[in-house]
């Protein structure tokens, strides 16, 4: 039978220009020259608001279950409102605009308006208000950051975390709902705000330098930092996505999206993909979470996405739902010309199934591609404008985008320069200074290698964080960022997360998070409240771990990438303590510290129960 072929897409050929070697490293870039490209975000709003007022911009689920919808005219009359708003309030690059809340309309409204406006902004992870038993993170940033403007959606549900807050002098604007300790300004009322010659005046005045965001990262340890996000950065990484994928300015892009605006990924990437191309964002309400995912589903099963993004976690809540429907199958893949992952590698069981259900629903296989880069880089600096076959491959630079890559073991440390980079953290000169090299290129803290070392424009490989690699007792380094994606592809579906230890050991081995469906699935457990604990000492979940592990260790070549021991853990990741993300990606330097004695339990000798020896 002959293979499915590729859907076409019209991508940038993969152009590079190289120079050095291996023994030294090399400068590695695209061979595609960064083409001029706007200011400041604001335009880029004028211009679709001009070019096509009528076309949806935004929208977003109301409580009576149809969609809010606003135009591109309709948005930029409401973000000047806002500018004015915040213009009138004296605010700027010293009293910058907090939003406590997630995605929304209004939250992008305001968000627009700050652009415009040359204010900056300073979204906070939902879950360091809402999940959060100490407000430590959300205060930290709060007195870091001095807001002069702080929104949340609705005012009772933020109660708590706004009562942690010194608001002396702070303007508190919801959406909806009052607060009985301090005075709020409802957020009608910004749009209400008479416009004058001071928006122009003030967008006129806003350029790559002025400060579009402070995007608080959570670290591995410590508290959060905040990232400068300046208008040229962002402007200049749409800039390179437009270059090296010309079909979303022949298709503006249709996004059905949950990625939080408090991350790179969905803020930058795709909240600007939109906003440059002249697309529609349908905000989803939906995670990759129990409970959320339904409503994911149910949005892709009436919106068609031209390109669909998520994380690996994501695309492993959705596929059961993809694979059991065909009419949900048949409209996301209706329009769709592109899946990307990116926040952590794509496991291949995953790889796979996306392809087998994209080729029952069209016949052919859709491209799923993913990039590179973080918080600090806009966040693209490498991309796979190519077909690829499997996960892993993280493309080649962007044009504009410079990558050093020094020897580092058997791979290569990478570090970036381009105009997509910060210039530093907010009110940190320390971190700054420590964040480059003496020639300016910003230090990631990731590690790759060449997928063919012969024809470097066939892509770099992702290998995991330098910090996170480690040595066993006898010398030989551990690559974790490769080891942990071979080990959930070979345990799959069972496990959810992992992970690697073995610091100054003489084996590896493995912490793992159970994905509860699968062994529910594994195990034929029906009842829906069964406690964690059952299923991971469940006879059936142990021997499909021993039996598959066992069957990895036999391929493996050296002790540096055979499991000895697994153990699963039921207590879930724990986001006060940085083990994970909004996104869902696990901080492995964080969890270890956090989980020290079960590192010890796994470990033991003899084996402590629960430890599976392989």
């Amino acid at each position: 039978m002959k293979p499915a072929e590729f859907a076409a897409v019209d991508f940038a050929p993969p152009l590079v220009s190289i120079e050095g070697s291996a023994e030294t490293g090399f400068l590695f870039s695209s061979a595609l020259p960064l083409q001029a490209y706007r200011e400041n975000l604001g335009q880029m709003l004028r211009h679709w608001a001009e070019q096509t007022p009528e076309q949806t911009f935004l929208a977003e689920r109301q409580a009576a279950g149809d969609w809010r919808r606003l135009s591109y005219a309709e948005v930029s009359r409401s973000a000047d409102a806002i500018a004015q708003a915040l213009l009138d309030r004296r605010l700027g690059p010293y009293r910058p605009v907090m939003i406590l809340s997630g995605n929304s309309i209004d939250h992008g409204l305001l968000m627009l308006g700050c652009f415009i406006a040359g204010v900056p902004v300073v979204p906070v992870s939902v879950p360091y208000s809402l999940l959060s038993k100490d407000y430590l993170k959300l205060r930290f940033i709060f007195e870091e950051i001095c807001p002069g403007m702080v929104f949340v959606a609705d005012g009772s549900q933020f109660a708590a975390p706004l009562s942690s807050l010194n608001l002396a002098g702070v303007e508190v604007v919801v959406g909806q709902g009052g607060l009985l300790e301090v005075p709020t300004t409802p957020f009608a009322s910004l749009l209400e705000t008479p416009v004058t010659a001071d928006v122009d005046r003030a967008l006129s005045q806003v350029g790559a330098k002025t400060v579009a965001k402070i995007l608080y990262t959570s670290g591995s340890t410590g508290q959060p930092k905040g990232v400068i996000n300046t208008h040229g950065m962002l402007c200049a990484n749409q800039q390179m996505l437009a270059q090296i994928w010309p079909f979303i300015i022949q298709t503006p892009p249709v996004l059905v999206d949950w990625l939080p605006w408090n991350h790179t990924f969905g803020g930058n990437h795709n909240f600007n993909l939109v906003l440059n191309q002249g697309g529609t964002l349908y905000i989803d309400a939906g995670k990759p979470a129990p409970g959320l995912v339904e409503q994911t589903v149910t949005n892709l099963a009436e919106i068609s996405p031209t390109i669909y993004f998520n994380v690996p976690v994501g695309y492993a809540m959705l596929l059961p739902h993809l694979e059991q429907d065909e009419d949900l199958r048949n409209n996301f893949f209706k329009n769709l010309q592109l899946i990307f992952y990116a926040g952590a590698a794509l496991p291949q069981d995953l790889w796979e199934r996306l392809e087998k259900v994209a080729i029952q629903a069209t016949g052919k296989k859709v491209i799923m591609t993913s990039s590179w880069g973080s918080t600090e880089t806009s966040p693209l600096a490498t991309a796979a404008h190519f077909p690829l076959e499997k996960a892993g491959v993280i493309g080649i630079p962007c044009p504009g985008v410079s990558l050093k890559m020094l020897p580092n073991g058997d791979s290569y440390e990478l570090r970036v320069k381009g105009p997509n980079v910060t210039p530093g953290y907010f009110r940190r000169p320390d971190l700054t200074a420590a964040a480059f090299d003496a020639d300016g290129y910003y230090l990631i803290g990731d590690a790759g290698r060449f997928v063919d070392p012969d024809d470097p424009s066939k892509g770099i490989s992702f290998d995991g964080r330098v910090a996170e690699d480690f040595k066993l007792s006898s010398g030989t380094w551990v690559r974790v960022g490769s080891l942990r994606v071979a080990v959930l592809a070979a345990a799959a579906p069972i496990l959810q997360f992992a992970l690697v230890t073995g610091h100054d050991r003489e084996s590896v081995a493995i912490l793992a998070w159970p994905n509860l469906a699968a062994c529910k699935k594994l195990c034929n457990i029906l009842e829906e409240d069964v406690a964690p604990q059952t299923l991971l000492q469940h006879p059936e979940v142990e021997a499909y771990l021993r039996r598959s592990l066992t069957q990895f260790n036999a391929e493996q070549q050296g002790s540096s990438t055979r499991i000895s021991r697994i153990m699963l853990m039921a207590e879930p990741p724990n986001s006060d303590a940085n083990e994970i993300t909004d996104k869902g990606y696990i901080n492995q330097r964080a969890a270890l510290q956090r989980r020290k004695d079960l590192v010890e339990l796994l470990y033991a000798d003899p084996p402590a129960a629960g430890v599976i020896v392989l």
